[in-house]
């Protein structure tokens, strides 16, 4: 079913459809679809990037080559002799338009212009430059989505330093698994985030955080509740207004190679301590301005949202905006506080054009009744994006019955281990029900079965990627032979990026996600997505939402659901069974789970995901290794024994 066509007189005016015509131009042909498209970025990928870095004006030397060792995966290296600095890149513009409207649960608003942005940033490279920060050199953030977030990477970043962070909902030991393995010298924070009406504490946990991680030189305390913060009991700590009291009023941009370590971003964790993986400056950039400029089609009147936390990959893509020159819009605190309302009044209040957000946040806001479409004007709203979890097709509904009709959703899907997307939106497309509109451009995606065979449209399998891209992570930290690298993309399928989610290529050439490969069901040996399950189960009004996993049950795998119901509801038999009878009806008998148990609430990452592996591991009395990662790790410890009660 189509839900949306773009209007056939904006398509012209895209940057995809003016991309589309100079790249035809070049290689001497037209073309006659997407798909066609697609698949010459795909055979000619040299052309492809070339056309990307100088349509996007991209600041610095592009060097002779594109891509060297194409055939090498991993191994290939995308503009060997390039230099380049990203923050440069991202600050091209320096005049009065607004560059970050921030707003905050408390009601605390700011609104920062590219001049003023520039000079925030000058001052704070100055300070970095003076206590002798180099390239290569860590600097990392456990800070809330502020300004100041933005500000200090793209300080550090100027001059080459390497940016991780970690959102301030991250427990102590949760922050030193991660930045304890990269060695940051100096660590920026708040003393104090708010969440849902209450006030977190944060300087006792970072007092903890620098005797766990001796590199950390110095502290820097941002403002955020208190305006001129303290820094407690830390003898490391300054505080912003001490660190940036200088005069810079500019930047000198350190220019590196394509491949110089950009950001450092950080795996789940719930199998283990979390996978450092390092993303580079150059694919960072070029692969983001990809997607925000030709896919997004973002220009310098929008303003775009992503509800996100600093700790989740969206954080890092969102960042990239700056360099079209578009507003930032910044939330930091609960998207339900006070009410569900909370962002749509932030979207038309800062009249957001693209509106980013959690596939569960939708399903919230469908479960609480909210209905912006009558509450809201949203007149510039042109886009939703939605990420993070499978967008179930009644989520589609939602969005055009009760957000907006006029609106192109586009569901995304890539990762941390990418920083961007494999299939996303299309401002040239249809936007058809339950579907990710198209392939990324310049993605060799392919879905293959476990034998590693290529399946053809319609057919479900693990998604693959045929042939380089720059966005590659450069490597894992701490991976000297990059071994934990190769394991964890090249062993299912050698010479082939295996991502790890279960999907398939529809005949719109679009892609449907169905959950992670390593929690794919496989009841009789019949290999079954979560996410058709969680689809069927989260329609009945009574459920919330949903975990599903398999467990090892008398030589075969029997499918366990756990439901969380709205308050004072209790799972009795009649509810299971119209469970199961949806699911029957709308699946097949296999979907239908042998265990229903209802628990308090599902445990999930830091970042909003639920988290299957860990679930099956209780159930099956497997130790959980890294509880930290979990958002609310004693939602978990309630999963033991629920089993033996129930069967």
């Amino acid at each position: 079913m189509t839900l949306w066509h773009p209007h056939p007189d904006d398509i012209p005016n895209t940057r995809l459809a003016q991309f589309q015509a100079e790249l035809g131009r070049r290689r001497g042909k037209g073309y006659d679809s997407y798909a066609e498209l697609h698949a010459d970025t795909v055979a000619d990928p040299v052309t492809f990037w070339r056309l990307v870095w100088e349509s996007f004006d991209v600041i610095g030397e592009e060097g002779h080559d594109a891509l060297i060792n194409a055939d090498q995966m991993p191994g290939a290296q995308w503009f060997p002799q390039a230099r380049l600095n990203f923050a440069e890149n991202l600050l091209r513009y320096t005049d009065d338009r607004p560059a970050i409207k921030f707003r905050a649960e408390t009601g605390q608003e700011r609104t920062l212009t590219y001049a003023e942005l520039y000079n925030e940033v000058a001052r704070v490279a100055h300070a970095l430059r003076q206590h002798g920060i180099q390239p290569g050199d860590r600097v990392a953030g456990f800070l809330p989505n502020l300004p100041e977030t933005i500000i200090a990477m793209l300080a550090a970043t100027s001059l080459g330093a390497t940016w991780s962070s970690c959102s301030p909902d991250f427990g102590t030991a949760g922050v030193v698994d991660r930045l304890g393995q990269v060695e940051p010298r100096i660590l920026f924070c708040v003393d104090s985030y708010a969440y849902g009406g209450k006030t977190h504490d944060c300087l006792a946990r970072v007092e903890e955080i620098i005797k766990a991680i001796p590199s950390i030189e110095k502290v820097v305390v941002a403002p955020y509740l208190q305006p001129e913060p303290g820094t407690g009991r830390i003898d490391k700590a300054v505080t912003w207004q001490a660190f940036t009291d200088n005069d810079a009023t500019t930047i000198e941009y350190r220019r590196l190679p394509f491949d110089h370590p950009l950001y450092i971003l950080y795996s789940s964790g719930t199998t283990g301590v979390p996978k450092c993986i390092t993303h580079g400056a150059g694919g960072t950039l070029l692969q983001h301005l990809k997607e925000l400029g030709l896919h997004t089609d973002l220009t310098r009147d929008d303003r775009l949202f992503y509800f996100t936390t600093c700790g989740w990959m969206m954080w890092n893509w969102m960042a990239s905006g700056l360099a079209l020159g578009c507003t930032l819009v910044l939330f930091e605190g609960s998207p339900f506080h006070p009410g569900p309302e909370a962002l749509w009044d932030l979207a038309d209040d800062f009249d957001v054009t693209v509106f980013g957000t959690g596939a569960k946040a939708i399903s919230a806001w469908e479960k609480a009744g909210t209905t912006p479409r009558e509450t809201h004007k949203l007149t510039n709203l042109k886009a939703i994006l939605s990420t993070g979890s499978v967008l179930a097709p009644e989520g589609f509904d939602y969005v055009y019955r009760d957000i907006k009709e006029d609106v192109r959703l586009s569901s995304i899907s890539g990762g941390t281990d990418i920083v961007s997307c494999f299939a996303l939106g299309c401002p040239t497309l249809p936007v058809h029900r339950g579907e990710l509109q198209c392939l990324g451009l310049g993605m060799d995606v392919k879905i293959r079965d476990e034998n590693g065979k290529i399946l053809g449209n319609n057919e479900i399998g693990e998604l693959c990627c045929d042939t380089p891209f720059p966005s590659m992570p450069v490597k894992f930290w701490n991976d000297p032979d990059n071994s934990k690298y190769k394991a964890a993309y090249f062993e299912t399928f050698p010479g082939t990026w295996a991502h790890g989610d279960f999907a398939k290529i529809t005949p719109h050439q679009g892609m449907i996600i169905y959950g992670r490969s390593d929690a794919t069901l496989n009841p009789g040996g019949v290999r079954i997505g979560t996410a058709e399950i969680y689809r069927q189960v989260e329609k009945l009004p009574e459920v919330l939402e949903s975990i599903c996993v398999g467990q090892d049950w008398e030589d075969d795998v029997r499918v366990v659901l756990f439901v969380r119901l709205r308050d004072n509801l209790v799972l009795d038999d009649e509810l299971r069974d119209r469970i199961r009878k949806t699911i029957r009806a709308n699946t097949t008998p296999r979907h239908v789970p042998a265990v229903i148990v209802q628990v308090a609430d599902i445990p999930r990452t830091v970042s909003g995901k639920i988290t299957e592996l860990a679930v099956r591991d209780v159930i099956h009395g497997r130790e959980v290794k890294n509880l930290e990662a979990l958002a609310n790790p004693e939602a978990l410890e309630r999963f033991s024994g629920l089993i033996e009660l129930e069967t």
